[in-house]
């Protein structure tokens, strides 16, 4: 990961006005929040499963609740929403970018950086893990309620589930510009009604209100015996989605979810999950599914139609997920190119990449088609975004610690207070591994490798270039003007490192005897920080005889539109001219070529080229002029 001395993200923008504010925190509520939206579609079913040994009466029901809500107060409003909301990249979340902030504060420590750094990335792997299951599960949690409303559409359950993915997935290339447009309003009526239908439900039994006692639930998990960690395993469900709250604080900011939050969220989950209580005191036959027993049968369809959007909405937040995080990961070095449209003219945010979308749509019908259902998949959910937490938690320290200085006690005491609530919930998940959760870390484990493979391969890649290549600076010294000839235009060669001379260069020059007037080498660097302003894209260093080295700087959200940079830079003061139509583009395509002793394990070598093979181009990715690149090729070996 490279980094910019100097760099700085944009200037903050002031904050927003009353009907600017009221926008945002209606979208927070329609895209952050769907996910831990439908949780209550499964989670009180799932804590009283035969698995986790509870008995279904008053008492336990009352210090379940207590457990679910108290979790939702601590772990959601406490952890991320008062404190890591504040941990902002500026102004962009997530754990790419909270990895960037932790390996920043702490940067005269190399070997805890590289650490750290590991560490985020495997974080950011288990995201695509949640990503396959979020949609599986939630979609098949919605579908189910056809049984109650028709026993014999069962087993069409899955059938159906796997036809609304596939029209999910389908539409992605179209972008969420106009669909996001309804996100808000359908959560918000969503949120209404889980909050109505509870309090219905809590008037009848107000006992479960005893539930708000803390008394209550660290008495019921006391009670639990060898049972505890199987019981945590079921009540994190109700947690699955907080990592979103900072995921997306980029989109909308602290704020809006902030007060989404305080305003309407939390009031309807506890309101939702206390009237699942309060039902299952009156009847416990309700077990079967208590969150669509809650509704009088004339209310079953619409609570049907509106649980199925909602479930749609929670799997479009992860699959938008997915691709920021994709993105992010490859101006990071993590992932090699790919091919990234832009489904807005004016957010640069709203992306669409097709090799993230059909893998995810693989990943989520296989997991529908494997599990079956919502308690089969409820043994995968949880362990990856509790390990998630964790590592949220361990970064976290070195930024409060590290980054703002606050006093070792407080952030020590903080950190092991936090770390002790996130060990739990992972070693409540992790009795659940052999039942499914070995699904979520089998897939994260795999991006992990990929990830891991690629930056260490681009590594090697660039100790070989610099092993082969010939230093730029003596070469431009030893030029002959008299024996090279000229040609007036402009040569740009991108390369990876600037000091050596670009391979395509040296082509040009052995097979069409020519060089350049002006000749630009380019180096694209990304940065740890989101965006980098207009005022420092770009360093030019004349290095003589025709030649400038020019360096771009791009923060990971930030879309690398090269020729743009190049056209909005003023470098004539350099003695530099980059005519938009006089410019070419030589670009040094590699080709990978496995050899052994390289560095890594064969299989990884080998895993490497096939990436590299398969990489979008640059001229896409770099938004290069189709009629202005020449690529010329080479062969590397690692």
């Amino acid at each position: 990961m490279s980094s910019i001395a100097s760099g700085t993200s944009s200037p903050i923008a002031p904050a927003p006005g009353r009907h600017g504010l009221a926008a945002l925190t209606m979208g927070a509520i329609g895209v952050v929040y769907g996910d831990i939206g439908t949780s209550p579609l499964y989670t009180v079913k799932e804590i009283f499963a035969p698995a986790t040994g509870v008995a279904l009466n008053a008492h336990n029901l009352i210090g379940a609740v207590s457990v679910i809500f108290w979790a939702l107060m601590l772990v959601v409003t406490l952890k991320y929403v008062v404190l890591i909301l504040r941990a902002d990249n500026h102004g962009e979340g997530g754990g790419l970018a909270l990895t960037a902030l932790a390996v920043s504060a702490i940067r005269s420590r190399p070997a805890l950086r590289s650490g750290l750094l590991l560490l985020g990335v495997f974080g950011a792997t288990l995201f695509y893990g949640d990503s396959v299951i979020t949609p599986a599960i939630s979609v098949l949690g919605a579908m189910e309620g056809l049984q109650i409303v028709a026993p014999g559409l069962k087993p069409y359950i899955v059938p159906i589930s796997v036809a609304i993915l596939l029209g999910v997935f389908s539409i992605q290339s179209l972008g969420t510009g106009v669909v996001g447009k309804f996100f808000g309003p359908i959560i918000v009526l969503w949120f209404l009604m889980l909050g109505a239908i509870g309090v219905g439900h809590i008037a009848q039994q107000p006992e479960i209100l005893a539930a708000l006692n803390p008394v209550h639930a660290w008495g019921f998990l006391s009670e639990r015996g060898w049972y505890l960690f199987a019981t945590v395993g079921a009540i994190v469900l109700a947690l699955t989605g907080a990592e979103a709250l900072y995921a997306d604080m980029g989109h909308f900011g602290r704020r809006p979810i902030q007060i989404a939050w305080a305003s309407l969220v939390l009031p309807a989950l506890a309101l939702n999950y206390m009237g699942q209580g309060a039902l299952l005191i009156a009847d416990p036959s309700a077990i079967e599914n208590p969150f669509y027993r809650l509704f009088p049968d004339a209310w079953l369809v619409p609570a049907l139609v509106l649980a199925t959007l909602a479930a749609i909405i929670a799997s479009q937040a992860v699959i938008s997920g997915a691709y920021s995080m994709t993105k992010q990961a490859i101006q990071l070095g993590f992932l090699p190119r790919m091919e990234i449209r832009y489904t807005s003219a004016r957010e640069a945010g709203q992306i669409y990449i097709p090799a993230v979308n059909w893998a995810l749509l693989a990943g989520v019908i296989a997991a529908v088609l494997f599990f079956g259902s919502s308690s089969a998949l409820a043994g995968a959910y949880g362990i990856a975004v509790t390990l998630t937490m964790m590592i949220t938690t361990v970064l976290t320290y070195f930024v409060v610690r590290e980054g703002w200085r606050l006093p070792a006690p407080l952030a020590i005491g903080a950190t092991l207070f936090f770390l002790a609530i996130d060990a739990l919930l992972v070693a409540g998940c992790a009795v659940k591994f052999f039942d499914g959760g070995w699904f979520p870390m089998a897939l994260g484990l795999l991006m992990f490798a990929v990830m891991s493979t690629w930056s260490r391969g681009r590594a090697l890649l660039m100790k070989g270039i610099r092993r082969e290549g010939v230093e730029l600076q003596q070469f431009i010294d030893s030029l002959d003007s008299r024996s090279v000839h000229r040609v007036e235009r402009t040569a740009v060669f991108p390369v990876a490192d600037p000091a050596t001379v670009p391979q395509a260069l040296l082509h040009n020059l052995k097979h069409n005897q020519v060089l350049h007037e002006h000749n630009v080498i380019l180096t694209v660097v990304f940065g740890e920080v989101p965006w980098v302003p207009t005022e420092r894209r770009m360093e030019v260093v004349p290095l003589g005889h025709g030649f400038w080295r020019v360096t771009l700087h791009f923060g990971f959200m930030d879309t690398p539109d090269v020729p743009k940079a190049l056209t909005l830079a003023r470098v004539e003061s350099q003695g530099l001219r980059i005519p938009v139509f006089e410019t070419s583009y030589f670009l040094s395509r590699e080709t990978v070529v496995p050899a052994p002793g390289g560095g890594m394990a064969n299989w990884r070598e080998r895993l490497f080229a096939a990436m590299s093979r398969n990489a979008s181009g640059a001229v896409e990715f770099f938004r290069l002029p189709d009629n202005e690149v020449v690529e010329l090729g080479t062969r590397v070996q690692l």
